[in-house]
């Protein structure tokens, strides 16, 4: 083998883990010893995708796009993976399933005001100044911003097949948007509640968790073994997460041997969410460990310390992938559909979780309201991501949901997928689909409110 750089293949993954790790620490010197960047609150994953996002447009670097977005596609799953695995308290473990419901129905209800905005918006410019805009162009905002660039990039592909010029870069540039707005609008909602008093603890409780973990870590006798329990605790998330491409595999190939056109439209969707597959294989192997311990094994397995560590690393690695990895195409032509939508899409679903989040989570109101914005904005790393900000050890229920709401969302949004083709059809159907979507708006928030007053 040839181990000179000549070798691309050799190299490529270590020069780009280079490029993230000197981002990430020049990131966390800047947040450390630049006074603005430290009030800002800019979580330092944040600001090193950002400086590594402009080293690539000025060609300081050569970012490897592919590989960015592989490791931000396999950081969510694996990121979400050791947070299942971790023993949860028995109050935690009783409450998991309670709200997953709820979040679900948060979760598609914001797809709905998102589509119905979007809606407004492009039929309402293609009856006054842009008559060719393609109606159902609007129904890409709940793509980008809620469900995040896979989405956005198969339903805009779809469109501009059916005569939405440039549809695949707008709907790629609706979630480069989205993502931006989660980082960056989501961090000054940050500041606004820091500065308002409500955040006042967070500081304390990032400082109490770091040492917690410190004397959790030098207590633990256990990590003196034959193996490093950091190795284990690593080998059980991959192992995990080869199950989940398994499992996942055999489904996808059982729909389509079943239907293609039912593979068509529901695989993508499970590769696109397989870190929920991966998520509910680690609960199972968790409570599999559980009875082993209930049946005499003399330790536990799991640490929830390196657990904690180890997807902190993972989400980490995502979001500065992520970030770096943004590349908004040439929307020529677009560019007024664009602003009112990002724009108007950005305030009706921070108003819109305010409003719902008040009945879902009232033990953990901003928990649940800033991790919810960040994923229904961006993506759920960039949920988790705001979280971490107030939640430094993600002890809130509010990380669990993201995943077991989205589960549930999954079932609840399967309407949205016929609201999709259903727009394109003609400029009727377009608007009966807009009445649709606020009809099932409607009733989605009357289920949460519902469900909100029989658990009160």
């Amino acid at each position: 083998m040839d181990y000179s750089a000549a070798n691309q293949q050799l190299w490529n993954v270590i020069i780009q883990f280079g490029y993230i790790a000197t981002v990430i620490l020049l990131a966390n010197f800047a947040r450390r010893n630049v006074a603005f960047i430290r009030k800002s609150m800019i979580p330092v994953a944040v600001l090193g995708g950002f400086i590594l996002l402009l080293a690539k447009e000025v060609g300081l670097v050569k970012i490897d796009q592919n590989f960015m977005e592989m490791l931000t596609y396999h950081g969510i799953a694996l990121g979400f993976i050791a947070m299942s695995l971790r023993t949860p308290e028995k109050k935690k473990q009783s409450d998991e399933s309670k709200v997953g419901f709820r979040s679900g129905a948060v979760i598609v209800s914001s797809y709905m005001v998102q589509g119905v905005t979007g809606l407004i918006i492009t039929i309402g410019l293609s009856l006054t100044i842009m008559p060719n805009m393609f109606r159902a162009a609007g129904l890409l905002l709940p793509m980008g911003f809620g469900q995040g660039p896979g989405q956005a990039n198969n339903v805009g592909s779809s469109y501009q097949a059916l005569g939405f010029e440039g549809g695949h870069s707008f709907g790629l540039a609706i979630a480069a948007a989205g993502y931006i707005v989660a980082c960056v609008i989501g961090v000054i909602i940050l500041n606004v509640l820091k500065k308002s008093g409500k955040l006042e603890y967070t500081q304390m409780r990032e400082d109490k968790a770091a040492a917690d973990d410190y004397f959790e870590a030098e207590e633990d006798s256990s990590i003196s073994e034959s193996i490093d329990k950091l190795s284990v605790q690593l080998a059980m998330i991959i192992v995990v997460y080869l199950f989940t491409f398994a499992v996942t595999r055999a489904m996808t190939t059982g729909i389509a041997a079943i239907s293609e056109g039912l593979a068509a439209t529901v695989n993508t969707l499970l590769w696109g969410f397989n870190f929920i597959i991966g998520s509910a294989l680690a609960i199972l192997l968790r409570v599999l460990l559980e009875k082993l311990r209930d049946m005499g094994a003399r330790r536990p397995y799991q640490d929830n310390y390196l657990l904690n560590r180890l997807s902190g690393l993972f989400f980490d690695i995502m979001i500065v992938a992520g970030i770096a990895s943004i590349d908004i195409e040439d929307i020529r032509g677009l560019v007024l559909p664009f602003v009112l939508m990002v724009t108007l899409g950005t305030i009706v679903t921070w108003y819109h979780l305010k409003w719902v989040c008040k009945a879902v989570y009232p033990d953990y109101y901003y928990e649940g309201l800033i991790s919810m914005y960040g994923m229904m904005t961006g993506t759920i790393s960039s949920g988790v991501l705001l979280l971490r900000e107030i939640d430094p050890e993600l002890s809130s229920p509010a990380a669990g949901n993201l995943v077991v709401g989205s589960s549930f969302g999954i079932l609840l949004g399967a309407p949205v997928l016929v609201l999709v083709g259903l727009a394109t059809k003609s400029p009727a159907m377009c608007y009966a689909t807009l009445g649709l979507a606020a009809l099932y708006l409607v009733i989605l928030d009357l289920v949460i409110f519902k469900v909100g007053r029989k658990k009160a």
